[in-house]
């Protein structure tokens, strides 16, 4: 069998309801070792006890839990709320985590250079801090695969769309694409949503997968309030890691709008020259039915 490949993952967990639908993935995944899980915007605390309860779910109690950053850099709009913690009401669940998500980043990484794949899903507030306060950290990784951003004008997103990971904390995404690790991966909107769907096709494939999708169904219930569809953007953005062939990438340079005013947080990309090779890809096609098949045989396993 072949090695497993260690991945952290950088989660704002409770906003979006994909981002527990991928820490289910990743929990099931054979080809994942997942290193840890840091949690990152608003109320961190309570984004951390909802990692742990999905992670009890799947029997993974061992898995390190760390709570981030709370605020953006310097100015973005935040968020504040972690809607779906409201399914734990009643629910026993474990409260007490760590703190010291960026020095755990920071350690950790250091202590496996060349080895792990940072996958964020959230805002790059964690991100963002972390490659400023030790600079080296971005050569130290195998590759950063992000689901951040929106980068060409397809599936109904236009040009000048902004994706909302990248506008939490638009300094922060600045400061993460302007790093250099050895790979950098970004799955935008253009992309992932077109990995939709239909709230009973959830409830149906979720129910009979096994007892972690049953956990992330409870949160989806408060998530289905209000939107009768799912779409699987940070799903895809996982499941990349382990698949080559589910994502068409590009190859090229992201600038990211930085400044205070209506474009913050607006990533531009310029394709690399013939011949040239520049510092990210960005998907720009995606195999739908590979990525779904992948998805519920791996959660269902």
């Amino acid at each position: 069998m072949a090695a497993r490949i260690p991945v952290i993952l950088d989660t704002d967990i409770g906003s979006d309801i994909d981002d527990a639908v991928a820490l289910a993935y990743l929990l099931k995944e054979p080809a994942c070792d997942l290193v840890g899980v840091t949690t990152v915007s608003g109320n961190v605390e309570q984004r951390s006890r909802l990692v742990g309860y999905i992670a009890d779910a799947a029997g993974r109690s061992d898995i390190p839990i760390r709570s981030g950053l709370s605020e953006v850099l310097l100015f973005g709009p935040g968020q504040a709320e972690v809607q779906q913690y409201e399914a734990l009401e009643g629910v026993a669940h474990r409260k007490d985590f760590p703190t010291d998500a960026v020095e755990w980043l920071r350690r950790t990484i250091r202590e496996r250079p060349g080895e792990i794949v940072l996958l964020t899903i959230g805002p790059l507030t964690n991100a963002g801090a972390l490659f400023a306060c030790d600079p080296e950290i971005p050569s130290m990784l195998k590759a950063l695969v992000m689901m951040c951003g929106v980068f060409t004008a397809g599936n109904g997103q236009g040009p000048g769309a902004r994706e909302w990971n990248a506008i939490v904390d638009p300094v922060a995404t600045a400061m993460v694409y302007r790093a250099r690790p050895p790979a950098c991966t970004s799955v935008g909107l253009e992309v992932t949503t077109k990995c939709m769907m239909d709230a009973d096709d959830v409830r149906r494939q979720f129910t009979e997968a096994g007892e972690v999708t049953q956990a992330v169904l409870n949160l989806a219930e408060i998530w289905f309030r209000r939107r009768p569809r799912l779409c699987f953007h940070d799903p895809l953005a996982a499941a990349s890691v382990f698949d080559g062939e589910i994502l068409t990438c590009r190859n090229g340079t992201v600038y990211v709008e930085y400044k205070p005013g209506e474009l913050e947080g607006l990533t531009m990309f310029t394709p690399a020259k013939e011949g040239e090779r520049g510092p990210h890809d960005i998907a720009v096609d995606v195999d739908v039915e590979r990525f779904f098949k992948r998805y519920f045989d791996t959660v269902s396993a």
